[in-house]
């Protein structure tokens, strides 16, 4: 693809991630994204078939930033294994004060479209939350801990309860507070040696 093409396809996602983040998918219509690129619907839709193509793009651009950022910053915190894993939720929490956030871009676009479940939208969504359950299981495992799938299972549904509660209250202190459960269970989990070699 030539690069004017490609960075006419970066423009219409940078709109997309802007509105559909900001507003919700079924509230921005292709003619608003088309609009914010300064584009015509004609180009836009000569990048995109659909506006479904187009959210499911908007998806996939979003996958590996959201990951690397959550790696980021466990590698970034100081202390042992749960602090660095309770600090995900820490970070989240400090996201979640912008007055621009608006919550997690995966959960809303899937319960958006809970009524198609195979929008390719959702399957993206769930690929995504997938790849992250992974990479802590696999984290967890190399620290020894016999549990690794499902503290790794936990920590997800913590994740994204908080991001539900918190979207609903406008309080972040729910993440924080989701933080220290996490930060108690994989305490809890790690093998009695290694945990009492880190205090």
């Amino acid at each position: 693809m030539p690069r004017s093409s490609d960075s006419t396809r970066a423009r219409i996602l940078a709109a997309a991630n802007s509105l559909f983040y900001a507003e919700g998918i079924r509230a921005v219509s292709v003619d608003a994204v088309a609009d914010k690129a300064g584009l015509t619907k004609k180009t836009l839709y000569y990048h995109f078939r659909s506006k479904d193509d187009l959210v499911a793009a908007y998806l996939a651009a979003r996958d590996q930033p959201n990951l690397l950022l959550f790696k980021r910053w466990f590698d970034e915190a100081n202390g042992a294994l749960p602090d660095k894993v309770a600090a995900i939720f820490t970070r989240l929490a400090r996201s979640a004060r912008h007055p621009k956030w608006r919550g997690c871009g995966f959960l809303r676009t899937t319960a958006e479209l809970a009524n198609l479940p195979g929008h390719p939208a959702i399957q993206i969504g769930a690929a995504h939350k997938k790849k992250f359950e992974t990479w802590l299981r696999q984290t967890f495992t190399a620290e020894g801990i016999a549990s690794s799938a499902q503290l790794a299972r936990q920590m997800l549904l913590l994740l994204d309860g908080s991001f539900a509660v918190v979207l609903l209250h406008r309080d972040p202190s729910y993440m924080e507070t989701a933080g220290e459960a996490a930060h108690a269970l994989v305490a809890a989990a790690l093998p009695k040696r290694t945990a009492a070699r880190r205090r």
